[in-house]
């Protein structure tokens, strides 16, 4: 059944193939959820329809996007590893958590992911933070760096969240 074989395609670690199980699996339930009774007057709006019409607003073609989103994650852990050297577990790690969350196996609401990097200096933490946002977002500058080196003193959390009421600075945010 698609059931069983999404919940081995999990196990194997293989999101793509979970990913289809599991539409597969919802447009099973649906149809057997579903009465047959079709109303010929009604008329039936495909995903395909829905792809036509934004490509048509936007002049960008959806299913290029997709097939191009399916082919960044493919190669998501390989184009961080040619830039990120000697730290194979890690940048595995953190492809994996992405491609999990692309597929829709976190739960919504959630972010994609939260990572802490931790080591000596020049091993390569800021380096695959830049990588990963360069692949996700196109740009080393869609990264927010902090240097917690800044935050060692209790009182200097508060130029992330911003002052409490009554202290200095109250009026002015916090850098989050």
């Amino acid at each position: 059944s698609a059931e069983k074989q999404k919940q081995a395609a999990l196990r194997s670690e293989d999101y793509e193939k979970a990913a289809y199980y599991r539409d597969q699996v919802t447009k099973l339930e649906k149809a057997k959820n579903t009465d047959n009774v079709s109303s010929a007057d009604t008329p039936q709006v495909t995903a395909k329809d829905m792809e036509q019409i934004v490509e048509e607003k936007t002049e960008i073609p959806v299913g290029e996007l997709q097939a191009k989103e399916q082919q960044q994650l493919r190669n998501l852990g390989p184009n961080l590893e040619k830039h990120v050297i000697g730290q194979d577990e890690a940048v595995e790690k953190v492809a994996r958590a992405i491609r999990r969350n692309r597929v829709g196996f976190n739960g919504t609401g959630r972010p994609i992911g939260s990572f802490l990097f931790v080591g000596p200096t020049g091993v390569g933490k800021t380096e695959l933070a830049k990588q990963l946002a360069y692949e996700l977002f196109g740009s080393k500058d869609s990264m927010i760096r902090f240097d917690m080196s800044e935050y060692m003193e209790p009182h200097s959390v508060a130029k992330l969240i911003g002052s409490p009421p009554g202290y200095v600075g109250y009026e002015e945010a916090g850098q989050l």
